[in-house]
């Protein structure tokens, strides 16, 4: 009878639906501007970073691992049995065996998505979210039944009719939502971006093990610099924006969020979806902006973000400390999304909240964020007896001081490191009047210009000298050496050179005997990973070598490690200022004191600013060098 094909034509007509709304789909992705992909290369990879990058990500909740193995390798392995068996009406009954395996193993996972749904964390969005389950249940139920008879456990003709329409309707409900969905908007949506998202990821390098933090150089000769519209981003960060799952662990782990100041990585990103297809958020149906109600997002994929779809202030709230990146499951680039706003902001419209502008107005004048005199960059090593580049052209370890030197509080740090490096009789020397900002500061305020010049002088100025190393106290210094001057370091002045943080730098000293150190005998310890060392660039454990080598039993935060709450210091957040109901600073603080310790160690300037910053009483806050060079057993050389 006609009605026995009813369930095979509605799978090739769902199908042939879902298929139109991914084309259509995909059309809105490509209306941003061209990045040049391997389209093969990166399909062929596409398996291989779904199954080992995305899940060592997703495996950090151990329930909804397995959860998604269940219910997405079963959906997907259904599917093309489906096919097989109902489409193509191949009749063999261990083809028609395995699919009952399967959907068994979608089913499972189904109903502990289900579970999850009953008492969902507030992170998770509602919505139409909350139906997801009940339509993979009814995709996976349907489908046994539909598929008992071929496996040969029940008669031709089963039920008749009458089931037949019935399983008809489980079938445009089950499949309608999963491939309608995938193409159409629906929660299932993130299936069909994430795996092209993985496929052609604008940072490759994240994948089999990489790690790729450093800030793609804005072109200076473009008609518009930034991202004014949605339009402007490139076509896969776009579609990067698609692939979210709205987990809201991003949300989770923002300080800014945590701190009630106006962002929320998770809706920032659905604000860009909205912009991609054109709309506004009042389906959203996840946490909003703190102190900002849903429904008011209006945009499309050429009108401007801060005309209605973003507010600034959103923008400028974020630290830039990564850890929406960190904690992503689909690996989207939460930070250059927001950067790439910000440069449209600084460089185009000139509107770098409360003392950005006055901060950019020093870098351009002075070489350094504070305006102080560039003459006086040296002053605080009147006493140190260091060497300097120009005097002596060619030497092992280059230190570089950063801004550091123009900081009361940061010159104890800078002291301390230098006479460590002196008792390990290290042959250093640093560049003096001659060092230039190393520009951080200025490229996380969108002012990319200023940042690809100083980091262009800074690089001329290298390139006259000979050294092995370059080693700072400042991570934000280090990153940009490290990981953001390879762009414009077009005549080799890094080549071959070793960045180093003070702490990778003074455990090589340490464990090659250069440093001798006595046991440590103060209080309970605890250390607080700064972002720029940490999430950039995947230095945790030389910090913690060194407090143990000291007989330090680390008391660790609850946050630690790749997890660890920012200090709010970074991104220029403390120059933008934007308002919220705590300091990040404070609940960092909050979280050290909670572990009992009465020291905090760091390995930061501006991580050791900001934790100071927090009233008494609270943990005393030291960097590492200042740490041991309390507990130096040899004097000076």
């Amino acid at each position: 009878m006609v009605i026995d094909w009813l369930p095979s034509i509605l799978i090739v007509v769902l199908l042939l639906l879902g298929v139109i709304g991914m084309l259509r789909r995909a059309s809105l992705w490509r209306a941003g501007q061209p990045e040049k992909v391997n389209i093969i290369a990166g399909l062929m990879a596409m398996p291989g970073r779904y199954l080992k990058d995305l899940h060592h990500v997703v495996e950090r909740d151990k329930y909804m691992s397995k959860t998604h193995v269940a219910t997405g390798g079963g959906f997907v392995l259904s599917m093309v049995l489906v096919l097989v068996v109902h489409v193509f009406k191949v009749e063999e009954q261990i083809v028609a065996w395995a699919l009952l395996g399967a959907l068994l193993l979608m089913l499972v996972g189904a109903f502990f998505v289900f579970k999850r749904r009953l008492n969902p964390p507030e992170r998770l969005s509602k919505g139409p979210w909350m139906r997801l389950p009940k339509s993979l249940i009814t995709f996976a139920l349907t489908f046994i039944v539909l598929t008992l008879p071929a496996a040969g456990i029940l008669p031709d003709g089963t039920g008749g009719v009458l089931l037949i329409a019935v399983l008809s309707v489980g079938i445009v409900i089950g499949l309608g939502e999963l491939l309608f969905g995938m193409g159409w908007g629906g929660p299932m949506k993130h299936a069909f971006a994430g795996a092209l998202h993985l496929a052609f990821h604008r940072r490759p390098e994240r994948f089999g093990g990489g790690r790729s933090t450093g800030l793609k150089p804005a072109n200076l000769d473009a008609s518009v610099i930034g991202v004014a519209k949605p339009s402007d981003f490139k076509w896969n960060q776009l579609l990067g924006f698609d692939a979210c799952v709205q987990c809201g662990k991003c949300q989770a782990m923002c300080p800014a969020f945590a701190a009630g100041q106006p962002l929320n990585p998770k809706k920032l990103i659905q604000d860009m979806v909205v912009g991609l297809a054109g709309g506004s958020d009042a389906n959203y149906a996840g946490s909003p902006y703190p102190g900002k109600e849903v429904g008011q997002a209006k945009g499309s994929p050429n009108e401007i973000i801060t005309a209605g779809l973003v507010s600034q202030e959103t923008l400028w709230s974020c630290t830039t400390c990564r850890a929406c990146v960190e904690e992503c499951p689909m690996m989207i680039e939460h930070v250059d999304a927001i950067v790439d706003m910000r440069r449209f902001l600084t460089m185009e419209k000139g509107e770098t909240p409360n003392k950005g502008s006055e901060v950019l107005e020093n870098i351009i004048a002075t070489d350094n964020p504070g305006g102080y005199a560039p003459g006086s960059r040296t002053n605080w090593a009147a006493d140190q007896n260091l060497a300097v580049m120009k005097d002596k052209k060619e030497v092992d370890v280059l230190f570089w001081v950063s801004d550091g030197a123009f900081d009361m509080r940061s010159q104890r740090i800078l002291r301390a490191f230098v006479k460590l490096m002196k008792a390990a009789d290290v042959d250093v020397a640093i560049l003096g009047d001659e060092e230039r900002d190393s520009g951080d500061v200025a490229r996380r305020l969108g002012d990319d210009a200023t940042f690809q010049s100083l980091a262009k002088r800074n690089l001329a100025t290298l390139g006259q000298y000979k050294f092995n190393k370059i080693v700072t106290t400042d991570p934000h210094a280090y990153h940009c050496l490290r990981n953001e001057y390879a762009d414009f370091d077009k005549d080799g002045a890094l080549a071959g050179v070793e960045v180093l943080h003070h702490t990778t730098f003074l455990n090589q000293l340490v464990q090659s005997g250069a440093l001798k150190l006595d046991a440590f005998k103060g209080g309970k310890v605890t250390y607080h990973d700064p972002c720029y060392l940490g999430r950039y660039n995947g230095e945790y454990k030389a910090p913690r070598d060194l407090l143990r080598s000291l007989g330090i039993e680390i008391a660790e935060m609850e946050r630690s490690g790749f997890r660890s709450r920012c200090c709010g210091g970074g991104g220029g957040a403390p120059i933008t200022d934007i308002p919220g109901e705590r300091r990040i600073a404070d609940m960092r603080m909050e979280d050290a004191s909670a572990t009992g310790a009465e020291l905090v160690a760091v390995g930061c300037q501006q991580c050791t600013a900001m934790l100071e910053g927090v009233v008494e009483p609270r943990p005393q806050v030291k960097d590492i060098s200042e740490i041991l060079v309390d507990q130096l057993i040899e004097e000076v050389h």
